[in-house]
């Protein structure tokens, strides 16, 4: 099973990468941590975003296309980084989220997404 695994923004994450022994203490505890997931042969991919102040938004409506800028509100609504894994299950996902580092100096939040595959697009045709 496939999952995307989101750490969500916070109002800290959105005013950019500071460097303070905080933020390096964090860095090496989440390399640490992406070090586990490697060995354990889940990860397949992650990163951090940058803030959304440095993004743009695409809105479609039928043929027009427009562009807004960012930042983008609220932040805790907004995605600070990723991780795609290949997990067994559901319950293996999160037991590995529960291992990890809090992301983010205060309170923080993480959401696990389970990707689409083949069979369930396919359905009984698969």
């Amino acid at each position: 099973m496939r999952v995307m695994v989101i750490v969500k923004a916070t109002a800290d994450s959105e005013k950019g990468f500071v460097r303070s022994p905080e933020t390096m203490a964090l860095m090496e505890a989440m390399g640490k941590f992406n070090e586990e997931l490697q060995k354990a042969g889940i990860l397949r991919d992650g990163d951090g975003l940058k803030p959304t102040s440095e993004g743009r938004r695409v809105a479609f409506d039928g043929a027009g296309r427009s562009v807004r800028s960012g930042p983008f509100a609220p932040a805790g609504e907004q995605i600070a980084g990723f991780w795609l894994w290949e997990v067994k299950d559901m319950d293996e996902a999160v037991a590995w989220v529960k291992r990890c580092p809090n992301p983010m100096p205060g309170p923080s939040e993480i959401e696990i997404r389970p990707l689409y595959e083949l069979a369930d697009l396919m359905g009984d045709a698969g």
